[in-house]
C-alpha cells in the first residue's frame, strides 16, 4: 500500500481494522515521524531548516512558523496554510486528517486528535479516523 493509498483510506473515514494493512503502514509512517520529529527536537534549527524538516514530514513544501518541541504520529495528513504558526509543546495525531487555514496560530501544548477506537470490546484495537478542519486565521489557544 502506498501512501497516497492509505491517505485514501484515512480520508474516507472508513474504520482501521487491527493489524489490517492499513493499520501497517500506519505503524511504518510512525516511525518516520518520530525520526523527523526527533530531528526537529533535538536542536536549534533555523527556520529555514525547520520548514524544510516540516516539508519532509508532511510531504509537502511548507512555510510555518513552529517553536519546538512538535509531536506527531503519521505526519502525512498535516495541511497547513500560508503564515501558520505552532506554539511549542503541540501534538498532533493526524492521520484523519489536520487541515489548517491561512494565518491560524495554534498556542501552546494544544493536541488535536483525529482517531477514536471502537466501542465494543473487540474493536478497540480498530480506529475511527475523522478529520479536523481550522479555519483561516482561527486562533487556537493553550492547552
Amino acid at each position: 500500500m502506498t501512501t497516497a493509498e492509505f491517505l485514501e483510506f484515512m480520508n474516507s473515514g472508513k474504520q482501521v481494522t487491527a493489524e489490517s494493512d492499513v493499520h501497517q503502514i500506519m505503524h511504518k509512517l510512525s516511525q518516520d515521524a518520530i525520526r523527523i520529529t526527533m530531528e526537529i527536537n533535538s536542536r536549534y534549527h533555523t527556520p529555514y531548516e525547520v520548514n524544510a524538516l516540516m516539508s519532509e514530514l508532511i510531504g509537502e513544501p511548507v512555510e510555518v512558523g513552529l517553536f519546538p518541541p512538535f509531536y506527531t504520529d503519521c505526519g502525512k495528513n498535516i495541511h497547513l496554510g500560508k503564515g501558520v504558526f505552532i506554539n511549542a509543546g503541540c501534538k498532533f495525531q493526524d492521520q484523519g486528517g489536520i487541515f489548517i487555514g491561512d494565518g491560524a496560530p495554534i498556542g501552546h501544548n494544544t493536541v488535536l486528535a483525529t482517531l477514536n477506537h471502537g466501542l465494543l470490546p473487540e474493536e478497540r484495537h480498530d480506529l475511527i479516523p475523522k478529520p479536523i478542519h481550522i479555519g483561516r486565521n482561527v486562533w487556537i489557544g493553550s492547552n
